[in-house]
């Protein structure tokens, strides 16, 4: 069966509305390796023509991650023990000291969001062999800091720290770290089926299996919409760089695909956005 070459991609070319060169849009996934990068046709060779590099976040900015990590404690009037029984704080502390080696004695100052990341990339090391420095993630924001193009996020230190840790209300965060310490075995189950996905160049796919109504998981319909709102953001934000062209845009695969991904919304605004393998077919 052949996966319908609209849909089996990850590398994007964007034209259109006036640009005096063309821009580039790549799909990755955190918790593939590197090494994948080299299996998609012409990436290289797009990344060449380009002199900017856009992401969601430039991680290369030192400062803003300390910003980050101030921005993960909880208030002093808050206390993370009040929200949960005396039991489900003991099996978030068990569960914390098993996988990650500290327990709330230590991490009980930190928000919820940040444990249940925490958590689940815990996960992911053991169950998944994931290893983020061997990451496709942020290689060519790595490449590009090497070779002094510029990298810029796409969203500023306010926007990032609410995307992480505030982009849903505190007692859905957690209820959501206890159901990742409950069911971890759903986490794994739906990276791997992402995972799958992404390998596939099914972008579409990747969005309905999150916004989904049998997802259960710590990533779901919620976020998926966080996501799209910030999508119509990132359209507008594009745009200047997108008319001057020659830019190299690499975005985590979950906000592209789907009616409200960021491929449906730049088409939308009027520019054209193809794949650059379009010919290759993925049996």
């Amino acid at each position: 069966m052949c996966i319908s070459e609209c849909q089996a991609q990850l590398l994007y070319e964007i034209s259109g509305k006036g640009a005096r060169q063309k821009s580039y849009l790549l799909a990755t996934n955190r918790f593939v390796e590197m090494q994948f990068i080299d299996t998609i046709p012409n990436v290289f060779k797009c990344f060449s023509r380009c002199n900017r590099v856009l992401t969601e976040f430039a991680m290369q900015d030192y400062e803003a991650l300390s910003a980050l990590r101030q921005a993960a404690l909880l208030p002093d009037s808050i206390k993370l023990s009040n929200f949960y029984s005396e039991s489900e704080y003991q099996e978030i502390d068990n569960s914390l000291r098993i996988n990650i080696g500290m327990g709330m004695d230590k991490l009980c100052r930190m928000k919820p969001s940040y444990l249940t990341e925490l958590f689940r990339t815990e996960l992911m090391k053991q169950w998944m062999q994931y290893d983020e420095k061997k990451s496709m993630e942020s290689f060519f924001e790595a490449v590009a800091a090497e070779k002094d193009i510029p990298v810029t996020g796409l969203d500023n230190i306010g926007e990032t720290m609410y995307m992480l840790f505030d982009r849903e209300p505190f007692e859905w965060q957690c209820r959501e770290l206890l159901k990742v310490v409950e069911y971890p075995e759903n986490e794994v189950k739906q990276e791997r089926a992402i995972q799958a996905m992404y390998r596939d160049g099914r972008l579409t796919d990747i969005s309905y299996q999150v916004e989904g109504p049998n997802n259960n998981t710590s990533i779901s319909y919620s976020d998926y919409q966080v996501y799209c709102r910030r999508n119509e953001q990132w359209v507008k934000r594009l745009q200047p760089y997108l008319s001057k062209g020659g830019v190299f845009i690499t975005l985590n695969a979950i906000y592209l695909g789907g009616d409200k991904g960021l491929i449906a919304q730049l088409r939308t605004a009027g520019y054209r956005v193809r794949p650059v393998n379009r010919n290759t077919k993925i049996k």
